[in-house]
């Protein structure tokens, strides 16, 4: 049994091997997609081997996949499989299961068209779960089966898709010792795909180290009595930095395992389902996030005006964010009604900043804390964003700022800062490192 990094190596130089001239950015979505596949097959047949063949329980998932193939027959399938939805929010029938697909590989009787098809009926499925509709719908959106470079011909591109499957198939999910490394593979290679997609790597991916000392931050001010703490991230790319949060959320001597709450939003398609993968490969039960696919400065959720045209908002335990830098966004003059920004100021239309920590700042609880990565002009720039400054000093809610170097992300060389706010200080003072 090979070390965790030993694997990550391997997949990685296989990952390189394989795409050819293919973009790291585009070779990514396929990927990821089908290592997400595998693990929501695998994940569905160590579910049935528990709740519904105990005899099975321990045996190897392709024991477990014949007896799935064999009771799933006939009229009653599709209710079968809401009965696996309903439980795991998503179903997926025995003829796509992962090892289906590769025991047909394998013996060359699977065909090309088979791949839309298992991405449709997943899709269907999906569907079986109202609860969890959000949480799948669209998941494999970005695989695009026809895309022309996977190879300039049909054939060339199934032979890429199914080199895709193996390369997955072969990914060992379990280190030297037995331990369960699946979420820590796809964060290495989140990570190694955004530092080959330069510039664009930094829309989805904050540096592991900055997100631990966000998480840290949020950590050191928790109430230990919160059971599950609600963290909210209104940019969560990736989703990387909300997964740091629960590691360091953790009590230590406590056997008791936290869970958290994931509250998230994300403007890219693509880095959203990303975010929802990333979630669930390393735990996280759908039920325990709620991720959307919109404009957080456009679209303030969660929850916001409702019918009744009365403001719901929801407050959380901890804000974090990574937001893009000094972004453009429309400060019309109607915006200066929004509850977010009426007490403050709009921030310039030409550098969003401030209108992002606003967002998160208004959506923070009486006794939370956020911390927000931000450009380094957000401490000195005059004029709009000097006034939300101040407004923010005489109400007592900026906590701390943390100087970070220059060079630490994909996305710009610049130096950034970590902002740290509280809606209720009892001290005065600004911490400054």
């Amino acid at each position: 049994m090979s070390t965790a990094e030993d694997i990550k190596n391997k997949i990685w130089a296989m990952a390189n091997e394989l795409r050819g001239n293919m973009d790291a950015s585009e070779y990514r979505d396929y990927i990821l997609g089908f290592m997400f596949y595998r693990f929501l097959s695998e994940h569905q047949l160590n579910w049935q081997s528990e709740n519904e063949f105990p005899d099975l329980a321990g045996k190897k998932l392709e024991k477990i996949n014949q007896r799935y193939a064999k009771e799933a027959i006939g009229d009653d399938l599709t209710e079968y499989l809401k009965d696996i939805a309903d439980a795991l929010g998503y179903a997926i029938e025995p003829k796509f299961t992962w090892i289906s697909i590769v025991e047909r590989v394998n013996d060359r009787s699977f065909a090309p068209s088979e791949f839309q098809e298992m991405f449709d009926k997943f899709a269907n499925n999906a569907k079986l779960n109202p609860n969890a509709v959000n949480d799948f719908t669209g998941v494999f959106s970005d695989i695009n089966l026809g895309n022309s470079r996977l190879g300039d011909s049909t054939n060339v591109r199934a032979k890429t898709l199914l080199d895709i499957v193996n390369l997955v198939n072969e990914i060992e999910y379990k280190d030297e010792a037995g331990h369960d490394i699946l979420g820590d593979i796809y964060e290495y290679l989140i990570a190694e795909f955004a530092g080959n997609a330069g510039k664009k790597g930094g829309e989805f991916f904050t540096p592991h180290q900055v997100s631990l000392v966000l998480a840290k931050i949020i950590a050191a001010n928790m109430d230990p009595e919160i059971e599950h703490p609600e963290v909210y991230d209104f940019a969560c790319g990736s989703g990387s930095l909300l997964l740091t949060v629960e590691d360091e959320l953790q009590i230590p001597g406590s056997q008791k395992r936290r869970r958290v709450r994931y509250y998230g939003q994300e403007l890219n398609t693509t880095n959203y389902n990303m975010a929802r993968m990333n979630l669930m490969m390393h735990g996280v039960d759908y039920q325990m996030m709620d991720l959307r696919n919109a404009d957080t400065l456009e679209n303030d959720w969660p929850d916001g005006v409702g019918n009744d045209n009365i403001d719901h908002p929801h407050f959380f335990d901890a804000v974090v964010a990574n937001p893009p830098y000094s972004s453009r966004w429309d400060n019309s003059a109607n915006k200066i009604k929004d509850a977010r920004f009426k007490d403050y100021g709009l921030a310039p239309k030409t550098k969003a900043d401030y209108a992002f920590l606003l967002h998160g700042l208004y959506h923070l609880n009486s006794r939370g804390t956020m911390a927000i990565v931000l450009p380094h002009g957000v401490l000195f720039r005059g004029n709009a964003e000097g006034k939300i400054r101040k407004a923010l000093l005489e109400k007592n809610q900026i906590d701390a700022i943390i100087g970070l170097p220059a060079g630490l992300f994909f996305s710009t060389g610049i130096p950034t800062i970590i902002m740290v706010l509280k809606k209720n200080k009892t001290y005065k003072a600004v911490l400054f490192i």
